[in-house]
């Protein structure tokens, strides 16, 4: 409980209007996660405590369990307050999904020193509680009862023992009804108002012991198959009467840019309904002026594993990451996967080391045929000593290959320094205005590093005869209040750029997400075959537009000016996030039609989702 204190403490900004009442909830409700992590983690002191034998009073044998004692809540002290600092990036506690994601990452030792020091206050409460957890435990004295008829020890112990089984075994599942399943993550919603509350409800050792090995993904049987495709279709086709732009861009090459963490809010562009707004993207501000921007667009994820689906094969992250899932295998359309058989040459650039978060191996699986990263740049005078190669220095790499490319080609790139530790290189050492968070900086160099790339590209002769897709991975920090809501936390730019183009605009009410690029560049290039997609093509006005993402075990989706949450089969939440930005009247029940069709919408993506990925239908085999 008190690491739970410390947790909401530490991350005050993104837990906003909790009432009293709401408060007695999540207290309730942590008690029983807290209770079932307990006994779990501490299942083998338990049973060496209640061996039903007179050696367990001996010196020996009690040193032995304290020191399995101090370990494993050492250990679970240790992973709660650690998802203090990084629930901020990824805004859910933390599952076993953690270790695959970073189990190719060769910088994990400094890193974890590098947190220790960044967050030394995090540091100072773990020692602090490690050491009065010691410190209580050695007030315990364990004395052998006086007892001594052995029938009446044993028979007294023997039962207990027992007791104590039922006990941790109904204290394991959440209750002692036998209608009761083990609670998992998403019983947490039962005790909050608002979905983003739940991560205060659960504690980190009870998440990831509950997602060893687990896969959430089951059929759902919402509609019958003769009318979800009337609702939603991934099956898509790209010809469209209603999209004017269709092969407006045909043999164009592509290249689509994934700038890592770069929060929609920390762009003046796209806030100039903001008086005096700090803009930290000069250059993506002034490269808007020849390009198409859409104002309310949103990531599909919260982490850039979870980009990678979403904005190169175009799969919302939902109840499960695809990388790191049981269908990562699944066949996939992506730009690289439907153009190569057209002669496109395909290649994704990152500038980590191979290997780092899976990368190569989903961007191969997912048809791009070459890989570069840290160890074809070859060069560790670049190396920012975490992450990989400098955005600057990597990005003009990358202007450099292309130049020897063939056209046409169809590339991706995933930048990395505007992440934690918010680094910039010595020689850019106060450039770059520090804002009011810590990535305020970072991305002023990596938007710096934009503008180096496109000065270098714009002079070779590829250039003119690109279509560039700039946005990010996924939202960061927040400063502002309007975007520090279950919303704004997926908020990021969407920029269109092709030169020479008539594309070029500004669109502030149509919603797209990372999952609508895939249709979008297919229909620009004016591509004819049907293929798989979560998303629809940003510019066909005939086209019902939408986002769909996952968050603190709520699916959410918004379309026009609504936002709709449904956890545990039901609507949680309905917003009019026009009217109401911060999100404080919740409209679930009142929305009418409107939430009804929203809901349907929601349902029908869910249910061909889980199909899609649990039968392995990802993408059409005829498709080219």
């Amino acid at each position: 409980m008190i690491t739970r204190m410390l947790f909401y403490l530490y991350n005050l900004s993104l837990f906003e209007n909790i009432s009293p009442g709401a408060w007695l909830r999540i207290m309730e409700g942590g008690v029983r996660f807290d209770t079932s992590a307990i006994i779990y983690t501490n299942l083998l002191v338990i049973a060496l405590h209640i061996l039903p034998f007179r050696f367990r009073y001996t010196n020996g044998y009690q040193q032995v369990i304290k020191y399995i004692f101090y370990l494993v809540n050492g250990i679970a002290i240790i992973a709660n307050m650690a998802d203090s600092v990084y629930y901020r990036f990824t805004l859910r506690r933390t599952t076993t999904a953690v270790f695959e994601e970073f189990q190719n990452e060769q910088n994990g030792i400094s890193l974890f020193f590098r947190f220790i020091w960044d967050y030394w206050y995090v540091t100072l409460s773990v020692v602090g509680l490690v050491a009065g957890m010691i410190w209580v435990y050695r007030k315990i004295r364990v004395a052998q009862p006086l007892i001594r008829n052995p029938w009446v020890y044993y028979s007294v112990n023997v039962a207990a023992s027992a007791l104590i089984v039922i006990l941790c075994l109904g204290g394991m599942r959440g209750g002692f009804a036998h209608s009761t399943r083990p609670i998992t993550l998403s019983n947490a919603t039962e005790y909050i108002e608002r979905p983003d509350h739940r991560a205060i409800v659960l504690n980190t050792p009870f998440a990831l012991i509950r997602t060893i090995g687990k896969t959430t993904l089951h059929k759902k049987e919402y509609f019958p198959e003769e009318q979800i495709s009337a609702i939603f279709n991934p099956v898509y086709d790209p010809v469209s009467p209603t999209d004017h732009l269709y092969g407006s861009l045909k043999g164009r090459n592509v290249v689509v840019i994934l700038l890592e963490s770069f929060a929609r809010e920390y762009t003046g562009v796209f806030n100039r309904h903001f008086q005096g707004y700090q803009s930290y993207t000069p250059f993506l501000d002034s490269l808007a002026e020849g390009a198409y921007l859409f104002e309310r667009a949103f990531a599909n994820g919260r982490k850039s594993i979870d980009a990678m689906p979403s904005a190169l094969a175009s799969i919302p992250a939902m109840e499960t990451c695809f990388i790191l899932s049981h269908y990562s295998g699944n066949a996939l359309n992506s730009p690289a996967s439907l153009l190569a058989p057209l002669g496109y040459r395909t290649a994704f650039f990152h500038g980590a080391p191979n290997g780092s978060m899976g990368f190569n191996s989903f961007v191969k699986q997912a048809g791009y045929k070459e890989y570069y990263g840290k160890d074809e740049y070859d060069n560790n005078d670049d190396f920012d000593g975490i992450w990989g190669i400098w955005d600057e220095p990597f990005l003009s790499y990358m202007a450099g290959q292309l130049n020897e490319f063939e056209e046409p080609f169809s590339v991706a790139v995933f930048t990395l320094s505007s992440h934690h530790p918010y680094k910039v290189p010595e020689k850019y050492r106060g450039r770059f205005p520090m804002g009011y968070i810590p990535n305020h900086q970072v991305v002023g160099y990596t938007d710096y590093a934009l503008r180096q790339f496109f000065r270098k590209a714009s002079s070779m002769p590829w250039f003119r005869n690109t279509l560039f897709v700039i946005t990010a991975d996924h939202s960061a920090a927040h400063h502002e209040d309007a975007y520090k809501t279950a919303l704004g936390d997926f908020a990021v730019p969407m920029v269109w750029y092709a030169p020479g183009s008539n594309l070029v605009g500004y669109n502030d009410s149509t919603v797209v997400s990372q999952c609508d690029i895939l249709p979008t560049v297919m229909g620009l290039l004016g591509y004819d075959r049907k293929f798989v997609t979560y998303g629809r093509n940003m510019f066909d006005a005939g086209k019902e537009h939408f986002a769909v993402n996952f968050r603190e075990g709520a699916f959410q989706i918004t379309e026009g000016d609504y936002f709709l949450q449904y956890a545990n089969e039901k609507v949680i939440a309905f917003y009019n996030y026009k009217d109401d930005p911060k999100l404080l009247n919740n409209l679930a029940g009142k929305g009418g039609e409107a939430e009804k069709k929203m809901l349907d919408k929601l349902r029908a993506v869910i249910q061909q989702y889980n199909a899609g990925m649990i039968d392995n239908k990802l993408a059409v085999e005829d498709g080219f």
